[in-house]
């Protein structure tokens, strides 16, 4: 038990320590604080009809438990997801294998590694979330227990429900990451659209914000003393401009089936670590390529002939980019399984039948995000696999290496967005094709940008995956392909912010090469 424990300590103070978790817990602050807006706030996250509740201690407690579950879900997984193939990078898991530790065991303390990171972040988040009552509070008292009891039964169990998928997911589909990304993607989805008022809905649900949602539903029921269909919305609201109504919300009382659901979810998410252990490969990975010994073969015995070296072609040198330029487009091509391929037909295909209100806002950020795999290392690839020494000194690394993997970028996004392209261009639609190739250039190089700063993929992974859930869920500020109505200012703000990352990604690329 003691070096399970040690396992565990020390792979928490490993993780907390890294880059990517600093990034992750500025983020989630900053979020944070955006969780209950100020009283004059232009927005809303959680509004029932034309009703909020009073800032008291219930409201700020049970609101900010809620969009911390679904926010750091959404975002949690993307950071903890890689723990194995860390331990199998930095050859710990291999030394790992040697030991006497079991399947169950190892996969367990990654688990639970997990778990105490994203707690971590929690915990961090629940102290925001008192010091925001004190600061927007309206004379109402701090009950701390407003504060405990709904941060331990919504975000607690749900983190450890991610803890355990990002194992899972990381077994079953080891190194395949883009299966990873893009299936949590399309759980996580159908996990938060399910709307379904019902007990058995509140007991299924693992993030644990529906019967809180549905308790405050009901409340402005009794308000409005109707039974009509009240609108909630949850998420970030834009533009309420309009004083909205107020309600008091004192909490609920959480049903004991509930309760039993909230340990149970953390019991079978046990089991299923218990059920996937046998199919961890242990760090035995059999699918590298295999070097086949041979005999060699007796030269033939054949007439030497003299080589003549005036007779041999002079090797021309290209100092172009448009051989690099073809280079990085086949290894984005490449990138990832060939199978994968079709799913982006379908998805071209889609772009080319499907109504242009479904096409443009929803079905084009999705299959932009399936390419997260080929982006994400769109600039960081080269000290992922140890040859940035080589590649940086090569000719002209910013003009050429570094522009060369941009345009490539920039071309396989516009060539997936080119069944639309070609419906805006026949419908003489030219600024919808222009807000276009802007989005394409600006994901292109926040991808190009970040891998930069941080020498990885973990970040934009996260918020990529963020913006494009904030797109289907058609929240402005998020919009960077034009999908909605915007303003020209908003256009122009657009542009500023993509010549900001080019600028930024180029500046800091040449400051290490300097370095």
């Amino acid at each position: 038990m003691k070096s399970f424990l040690s396992t565990i300590k020390f792979d928490y103070l490993q993780r907390t320590r890294t880059y990517s978790f600093l990034i992750t817990l500025c983020i989630s602050l900053a979020v944070a604080y955006t969780f209950v807006p100020e009283p004059n706030a232009s927005y809303s996250t959680i509004r029932i009809s034309d009703y909020v509740g009073y800032y008291n201690s219930a409201w700020f407690g049970y609101v900010t438990a809620i969009m911390t579950s679904v926010f750091l879900s959404l975002v949690g997984f993307y950071l903890v997801n890689s723990s194995i193939k860390t331990d199998q990078i930095t050859k710990i898991g291999q030394i790992t294998a040697a030991t006497p530790a079991s399947n169950f065991r190892y996969l367990l303390s990654k688990v639970f590694s997990n778990f105490l990171v994203l707690s971590t972040i929690v915990f961090i988040v629940f102290i925001m979330s008192i010091l925001l009552f004190f600061l927007y509070n309206e004379g109402f008292p701090f009950e701390l227990s407003q504060f405990i009891v709904p941060y331990v039964l919504i975000p607690i169990p749900a983190m450890f429900f991610i803890a355990v998928l990002a194992v899972v997911f990381e077994v079953l589909f080891k190194k395949y990451s883009v299966i990873q990304n893009i299936g949590f993607f399309f759980l996580f989805s159908a996990t938060v659209f399910s709307t379904s008022p019902n007990e058995t809905q509140f007991v299924l649900d693992p993030f644990g914000t529906k019967i809180v949602m549905h308790q405050m539903e009901e409340s402005v029921k009794s308000i409005l003393q109707a039974d009509e269909q009240t609108s909630l919305s949850i998420g970030y609201v834009l533009g309420n401009v309009q004083k909205p109504k107020k309600f008091e919300f004192n909490g609920i009382s959480f049903p004991s089936s509930f309760l039993i659901s909230r340990i149970a979810l953390i019991l079978l998410s046990t089991i299923l670590i218990l059920m996937i252990s046998p199919f961890f490969h242990r760090f035995n990975i059999k699918d590298r390529p295999k070097i086949i010994s041979k005999l060699p073969k007796l030269l033939d015995k054949k007439e030497r002939k003299e080589i003549v070296l005036s007779k041999l072609y002079k090797s021309e040198i290209d100092y172009g980019i448009f051989s690099l330029i073809k280079t990085e487009l086949v290894l984005l091509f490449r990138k990832g399984k060939r199978w994968l391929w079709i799913i982006n037909l379908i998805g071209m295909v889609l772009l080319a039948i499907t109504p242009v209100e479904i096409t443009y806002p929803i079905i084009l950020p999705i299959l932009w995000f399936l390419q997260v795999h080929r982006l994400s290392e769109i600039s960081s690839k080269e000290i992922s696999h140890n040859v940035h020494y080589f590649a940086f000194s090569s000719h002209k690394p910013l003009g050429r290496l570094l522009t060369s993997q941009i345009i490539a970028g920039i071309a396989i996004i516009l060539f997936l967005a080119s069944p639309l392209l070609i419906r805006f261009i026949i419908t003489q639609s030219l600024s919808s094709v222009g807000l276009i190739i802007i989005g394409s250039v600006f994901i292109v190089l926040l991808a190009s940008t970040l891998g930069i700063l941080t020498k990885g993929k973990k970040l934009f992974e996260i918020l990529f995956f963020m913006i494009t859930y904030a797109n289907i869920n058609k929240i402005p500020f998020a919009d960077y392909f034009g999908g909605l109505i915007h303003s020209p200012n908003y256009i122009m703000s657009l542009i500023i912010v993509t010549i900001t990352l080019g600028t930024i990604g180029f500046l800091t690329r040449r400051y290490q090469l300097r370095n």
